[in-house]
């Protein structure tokens, strides 16, 4: 059965990624575009704000899809840790603990989960599987 698990775990956090993405580069999902996130992270102190907005999108977006065929599991899930890790402490970590407070809980979750994901593996059904 283990083979089988990382199957939701990939589907569910590839779309929510994938999303993600998609409303970070295109604004589509009543997302900010790229123009609007890199004025975010241009506020939160990253320079160039436009590299780490394209830099950033791209992993969601890429990296959403990557899970959801189940292509470089491993690697997509690694990538994806540590950009949750630098959103997690950039912008929720001074909020402390809890999701009504836009702390870091739900952050803490998906970091859970992409870390069990990068110990699974693709599992059985994925695109890996097929070469």
């Amino acid at each position: 059965m283990a083979e089988w698990a990382s199957i939701p775990l990939r589907l569910g956090l590839g779309i929510m990624f994938a999303a993600h993405g998609l409303q970070k580069i295109f604004g589509v999902f009543g997302g900010p575009g790229i123009k609007g996130f890199s004025e975010m992270l241009g506020e939160l102190g990253f320079a160039p704000p436009v590299f780490w907005a394209y830099l950033a999108s791209g992993v969601e977006l890429l990296g959403g899809i990557c899970l959801i065929i189940g292509l470089g599991t491993r690697i997509s899930s690694a990538l994806l840790f540590v950009l949750i890790l630098v959103a997690g402490i950039k912008v929720h970590l001074k909020n402390g603990f809890f999701l009504m407070n836009g702390g870091i809980e739900y952050i803490f979750v998906i970091a859970c989960a992409l870390i069990s994901l990068a110990l699974l593996g693709s599992g059985k059904v994925c695109i890996n599987a097929k070469f």
